[in-house]
């Protein structure tokens, strides 16, 4: 009886343990610590033209019309903010601006929020009609230790002319860090290959279903 007892103690302990480590932290490390206000934010349907009725938010800093910007990507490996907007002005009538990605660079995303269920992103985009080139989405993550994980999303297959890139479905194991079950993450562009991509209105739909 009191080895029984003993076994059933040790389990318990083994299980709160188990429990606590894989327990989320809002201030587990620096996704979480930079992250903004997870609240809901508006949303528009900026891909109905397509048939895709889906609500999205716009990403910080995702209609790409400056790289000084408060909310600006971290442009890497000669990317850069050029002159070109996709061509349906969706995220504005006057934008006039894209970001550019030749072969190697990429651009990562300021900390944003989205939903642990299944979250996806969509964004317009073209390359230099390379067929040796891809265009790679990832994301990353933190765990509730506070470590950070990227994981990947998708790969963009090339095209010549600006286009509704397909959804790209956030498939990580996302931790609900923040009240309704939403959590801090950072998205990567990287032109793969040799061509030159142009990225444009990056979309995300943050919602859980």
């Amino acid at each position: 009886m009191r080895t029984r007892l003993r076994t059933t103690l040790i389990a318990a302990s083994v299980a709160a343990a188990a429990l606590a480590v894989g327990a989320p932290s809002a201030s587990a490390g620096l996704l979480v610590a930079s992250a903004p206000d997870c609240s809901a934010k508006p949303t528009s349907q900026p891909f109905a033209f397509t048939g895709d009725l889906t609500n999205y938010v716009l990403a910080p800093g995702g209609t790409f019309e400056s790289a000084s910007a408060p909310d600006a990507w971290d442009l890497n490996g000669r990317a850069s903010i050029v002159s070109g907007n996709e061509p349906w002005n969706v995220a504005g009538a006057r934008h006039s601006k894209s970001l550019q990605l030749p072969p190697g660079a990429s651009a990562v995303s300021p900390v944003m929020c989205v939903g642990i269920d299944h979250p996806t992103v969509r964004f317009f985009g073209k390359n230099n009609r390379s067929l040796l080139s891809t265009l790679a989405v990832s994301v990353t993550i933190e765990t509730s230790l506070g470590l950070t994980v990227e994981a990947p999303v998708g790969v963009i297959l090339p095209n010549g002319q600006w286009k509704a890139e397909p959804k790209q479905l956030v498939v990580a194991n996302l931790l609900p860090l923040f009240p309704g079950e939403r959590t801090p993450v950072q998205f990567r562009l990287t032109s793969v290959g040799l061509g030159t991509w142009s990225v444009d209105d990056f979309y995300l739909d943050p919602k859980c279903r």
